[in-house]
Order: structure tokens, then sequence, then C-alpha cells
């Protein structure tokens, strides 16, 4: 097959790509820069359409990862950047796929598991999961993220391509052992002993395995009755203390000094960061996936952390990511 990767060039876009090529596909990478990989990179602006598109027909698969780093402070400069770096290249991507002459058959738009409330009293699914925004315990900064997620699903929704069938995936935080991503950051802070309880602790972390996020895009394609929103999460998503007293068990670090929410709001200031990153609740459970008949091979974040500890500390995981 041959897959295009717009916005390939990040941690999710990294993983996904060495997986194609490595299992003998067509891979072609849409990224600003000029990257060195194994796969073909191509340039583009994100905006505009141009030699690029070519690409984009005669594909089998896009899969549209564009979008700037949310790891930043929600000032108003940055904000623009975010919501239009979604939005305008989702917008562009469907409009490749609707003057292709062979259309990919699948388009995989990605989107955020974000999109749904806080909450810590019942499971967020597609079916019954609650749109956050209105919650009357969340900061207001917190409610761009949601904006932003409506928008770049609606953008999406509203592309004209009607012989590509379109998935958005509302993924939680894909986590590999690759260094620079996500979950090289936060063992990082567990090695240097400051991976304990973040703010009450309370708040529901929900993740996937990045072997699990691979094989769900590999099922997504696969499978011709999964249309629209479908969450890609592990079953098992649990509060911040229980999650981070398991990866430091894994790791094999007796301590982590908790941090509290003033402390990280401080933190966060420094760091040029949010602190939505950490303390909202994202309770998401993927019941599409389940229900089509999908098998987690790591459904339990214990197994699944002590897996990405060994890989992590194998000396063959030299390829880095940029989240």
């Amino acid at each position: 097959m041959k897959f295009v990767i717009p916005g390939g060039s990040g941690q999710v876009g990294t993983v996904l790509a060495r997986t194609f090529h490595a299992d003998g596909h067509e891979v072609a990478v849409l990224s600003r820069g000029a990257d060195k990989t194994p796969w073909r990179t191509v340039t583009w602006d994100a905006e505009t359409l141009g030699p690029w598109a070519d690409e984009i027909d005669g594909a089998d698969v896009v899969i549209n990862l564009a979008g700037r780093n949310v790891n930043c402070r929600y000032d108003e400069a940055n904000r623009r950047e975010i919501m239009d770096s979604r939005v305008k290249s989702t917008k562009v991507v469907g409009e490749a796929i609707a003057k292709a002459a062979k259309p990919p058959r699948v388009w995989l738009q990605t989107s955020t598991a974000t999109i749904y409330a806080h909450r810590f009293d019942a499971d967020n699914d597609e079916a019954t999961g609650i749109i956050g925004g209105s919650e009357p315990d969340a900061p207001p900064s917190w409610r761009f993220s949601i904006e932003v997620a409506k928008n770049w699903e609606e953008t999406a929704n509203a592309a004209d391509t009607p012989n590509t069938r379109k998935v958005l995936m509302r993924s939680a935080i894909v986590l590999s052992p690759d260094r620079g991503g996500i979950f090289d950051v936060m063992l990082g802070l567990v090695r240097m002993g400051l991976g304990g309880t973040a703010g009450s602790g309370r708040q529901y972390i929900s993740w996937i395995h990045d072997r699990d996020f691979i094989r769900s895009v590999y099922w997504l394609i696969e499978h011709k009755e999964l249309s629209g929103t479908v969450n890609l999460a592990s079953p098992n998503p649990l509060p911040n203390k229980e999650f981070m007293q398991i990866l430091r068990d894994a790791a094999g670090m007796p301590i982590g000094l908790p941090a509290s929410e003033w402390m990280l709001e401080l933190g966060a200031v420094l760091m040029r960061t949010e602190t939505e990153l950490v303390l909202k609740s994202r309770r998401v459970v993927p019941s599409r996936m389940i229900a089509s008949g999908f098998k987690f091979e790591f459904p339990h974040w214990e197994q699944a952390a002590r897996d990405l500890v060994r890989r992590w500390r194998e000396p063959d995981q030299s390829m880095g990511a940029d989240a």
C-alpha cells in the first residue's frame, strides 16, 4: 500500500512511518522541512495546494497528523497558530483528496481525546461521552483545546470526499520509547525522583501503547464498517496517582516527589507550557474499537509500562521523536 502522512515528522508520525516502511509499504511524509529518513519526505506548506498533492492522487491511505505542537503557553499568537495549523492543513488535505483522479480509499484524520469533558464520574465513549467546554470546575483556558478539537473535526467532516472513507481518530496520548517523546519525558522525571502524584492525583490519564496504536490504525484501514469518530485509547484509563506509581515500579524508582497544583502552575509558566496537559481528567474508552472485535495487546498500564521501560533501555532505540 501507499501511505501519505501529512505532518508525519513528529513522534506519532515517526512511529507510523517507521512501521509502514519496515512492513514494505511505500511511505511519503508531507513536512515543512526536508527531513532525512528512510522513507520519502515531500515538502508542503500545509495551507495551499501544490505539487505535494500528486502524492495523494493514487495513494491507498492518507493519515493527516498536521498541527502545531500544543506543548506551549496559550497566548494569543500560539492559540492562533495552533488553531490555524490544524484547520488549514485539514482543509487543504480534503481539497487534495477531492481533486484526486484516483482518491485514497481511506482518510484517517487525527483528532484528540481532549475533546471530551474534564470528568471523574464515568467513562467517555463515542456514543455517550460528554463533549467538553462547559465544565464548571475547568479553567477557561482549557476551553480553547475543546474549540480546537471541534473546529478540527468540523473541517474534516465538511470536506466533500464521497469516494474516500473518513475516520476521525480521537486519540489519547501515544506512548512509545522514542527519545524526545512523551514517555521519554515522563520516565526522565521518574528517574530524577520527580515522578510523584500531580495535583490531587484523581485526574484520569487516557493512554495507548504505541504497538496498539499502530495495530489500531491498520485495523481502521481494514475494517470498512468503521467511519466517523473512533476513540483510540487503552480500555483502562486510570488516575494520575496510580499511573505514576505503576511507572515508578516499572522503572525501579521507590520515590516520587508529589507536585501540588500551585507548583505545577509555576512550573508550567517556567517551562512555557500549560497545566491542562497534566491536570485535565481524560477518562476515555474505545467502545467502537472493542465492539468491532479489536483486541488490545496492552490493555493495562502495568504491562504496558514494563514493556516501554524495557524497550527504552534497549540500545537500538536511537531514532528520536519531535513531539
